[in-house]
């Protein structure tokens, strides 16, 4: 077959048109992991990956900077081929590898563990906004047939309701109700919304789904994800302060924007710090989970 006709992997090209730089993305992704694609092979010329999936070269660039970003490939460029990099695997973690956003570096991390046959994930935040949105990007790949994790167990960690959060909260204490009762409000919708889209999947896919929440007596000042019980995400809540309008009024608040928090990834392997991070994290969690806190019923 003509090189300039075939597609990564040797397939016929895909007849379909004009797909999305995030489709193609996900369909390279997928290939990487699946090993189809191998540590340190040259990928085919951005003309070729155009030609295969019916897309202008601008979309074919895109989904390869996506890619880079999730250190899946290497030398990302106009001018030669990228290669798969050395791990595509391997997550980011280690003390050579720097921080990134929750909202960049926790959506590939989430991908990534659902292509586990058991996928199990520990979440300890204060809304599970981030964890509500990083869940999506493994329910697109689910939905289009990329992923099929034969069960999922998801546990999550919330403050109660019954008490005086530390964040968010007024700065001068005036509107203390409204802000503990938006909040209250936020906690329990993206709640909702993660275990609905995740339940879901039983319906659609056969998967074995259960989440569970349970209430913490004390707002929590970091957050933490726990992946298949080999990686641990972890950041800071830093607190700003900020306006928000009440009463038409407006009001200062002390709050935390946990989707821009810096995270930390650990993974247990040769490395005895982050293999101690991870298991102590463990620890940590699942005391917590046995002891002190409480059931927690996602309603106002």
């Amino acid at each position: 077959m003509d090189p300039e006709h075939a597609s990564v992997n040797g397939r016929k090209r895909s007849q379909r048109s004009q797909r999305t730089h995030r489709e193609v993305a996900d369909e390279l992704r997928a290939r990487i992991r699946s090993g189809a694609l191998q540590p340190g092979q040259r990928m085919p010329t951005q003309a070729q990956l155009a030609h295969e999936f019916g897309v202008e070269r601008g979309a074919v660039r895109r989904a390869l900077r996506i890619l880079q970003g999730e250190r899946l490939l290497a030398n990302v460029s106009k001018g030669s081929p990228a290669t798969v990099a050395a791990d595509p695997a391997g997550p980011l973690t280690g003390p050579e590898v720097p921080p990134l956003p929750t909202t960049v570096a926790l959506a590939p991390r989430i991908a990534a563990a659902f292509a586990a046959e058991h996928v199990e994930i520990d979440a300890v935040c204060l809304t599970s906004v981030s964890l509500t949105l990083a869940i999506g990007e493994p329910l697109r790949q689910i939905h289009a047939g990329r992923l099929k994790p034969a069960k999922v167990d998801v546990r999550v960690l919330l403050p109660s309701r019954d008490i005086d959060l530390a964040f968010p909260v007024p700065v001068e204490g005036h509107g203390d109700d409204w802000v503990h009762e938006r909040w209250l409000a936020m906690r329990n919708a993206q709640g909702q919304v993660l275990r609905h889209n995740l339940l879901a999947l039983r319906a659609t896919h056969g998967i074995d789904v259960h989440v569970t929440f349970r209430a913490l007596p004390f707002t929590p000042p970091v957050k933490l994800y726990l992946l298949n019980g080999a990686e641990a995400l972890f950041a800071y809540y830093t607190l700003t302060r900020r306006e928000a309008e009440f009463d038409h009024e407006h009001l200062e608040m002390y709050d935390a924007q946990g989707t821009r928090s810096m995270l930390f990834s650990f993974r247990q392997g040769p490395g005895l710090r982050d293999t101690t991070f991870v298991e102590q994290s463990h620890l940590w969690f699942n005391a917590l989970w046995e002891t002190i806190s409480s059931e927690l019923v996602l309603t106002s």
